[in-house]
């Protein structure tokens, strides 16, 4: 049986999205370049595994394998051998960055149970972590008094969905927490990065009555997101303490667990208790992050996925904000 080739850590070629709310920052800002240069992109993904954007590897000896096919080979050494038991050849998450020059629509996403049911399809439980705003930015995150299905239906039919959501104005490094069943918008001015199930099931409220790229009116989903809505308030902001040199915990779900670290010194990150493949995020700054076999640079706007089999990694920086997520 021949040997597979050792891996490493694992850069992807970025899937840019085209949005009819979409801007220009995820160029300017973070870098990504691709073929739509005069196009406003809404969406990069950042590791994917999904039928309308598969993740391609863009580093190193596996350049231009797919994710999906790296995991069929490699199994548990890259993702970990309980994720493997879970979920196969499948990759449970997706990682974006979302640029917003325009509000996107309200919509509200399924839990597993009616996405199963609907779509045999995973839910959609996300969290967004703001990376720039411009002034006055905001969010719809739920709503602003807890309301009944029908009082909701009247408000929808009546054009004024609006009046009864929860708007919340957000500045660099705030972190929400989106759970399935919470009605939410990400507003103009906003660039975050976004962390989720890997699905793309999304019901969709409220489109401010504004065509798509085509000129066409994009689909509501009334019915579908009714038996999927929260009627309360919700509380989707995630408070934590800042600070440098340490793991700053975000999020603990069971579909996934997302760390803050500042780094500002050479940082040695012990993996052992993690059987997962650990993701990171660079939101500001820049680093290179060593295995004990090879090495790789990371910079504002990059993502990359660390394989299981590794124990621990070493990240050389002064200045670098990164977040980091895997499967508990």
């Amino acid at each position: 049986m021949n040997k597979l080739p050792a891996l490493y850590p694992l850069k992807f070629v970025p899937i840019l999205k085209e949005k009819v709310w979409g801007g220009t920052k995820l160029s300017s800002f973070l870098g990504k370049v691709g073929k739509n240069k005069n196009k406003y992109i809404g969406e990069s993904w950042e590791i994917s595994d999904l039928e309308n954007g598969t993740s391609v590897v863009g580093n190193g000896l596996f350049k231009d394998q797919s994710l999906p096919s790296l995991i069929s080979k490699f199994k548990s050494e890259i993702v970990g051998g309980k994720v493997y038991n879970q979920f196969g050849d499948t990759f449970p998450l997706l990682f974006k960055f979302i640029d917003a020059r325009e509000d996107l629509s309200v919509q509200v996403h399924p839990g597993d149970l009616l996405a199963k049911k609907r779509h045999n399809s995973f839910g959609k439980t996300e969290m967004w972590y703001i990376v720039d705003t411009e002034k006055d930015a905001r969010l719809i995150l739920g709503f602003n008094k807890e309301i009944d299905e029908k009082s909701y239906l009247k408000k929808l039919s009546e054009g004024n969905i609006i009046e009864i959501l929860h708007s919340e104005k957000v500045k660099k490094g705030d972190t929400f927490f989106i759970a399935p069943g919470t009605v939410h918008a990400i507003g103009a001015g906003v660039l975050l990065a976004e962390i989720q199930q890997t699905s793309d099931i999304t019901y969709r409220i409220y489109d401010w009555d504004r065509p798509d790229i085509n000129g066409k009116m994009r689909d509501l989903h009334t019915d579908l997101a009714k038996d999927a809505i929260i009627y309360k308030e919700v509380e989707a902001k995630v408070q934590y303490q800042d600070s440098d040199n340490e793991i700053i915990p975000l999020k603990r779900l069971q579909y996934f667990e997302t760390n803050k670290l500042n780094i500002a010194q050479d940082f040695n990150r012990d993996l052992t208790e993690i059987n997962s493949f650990v993701v990171y995020m660079c939101t500001e700054g820049e680093a290179v992050i060593e295995t004990k076999t090879a090495s790789e640079h990371i910079k504002k706007g990059e993502t990359i996925l660390i394989p299981a089999c590794f124990s621990s990694i070493k990240i050389k920086s002064t200045s670098v904000t990164l977040l980091e997520t895997y499967i508990p």
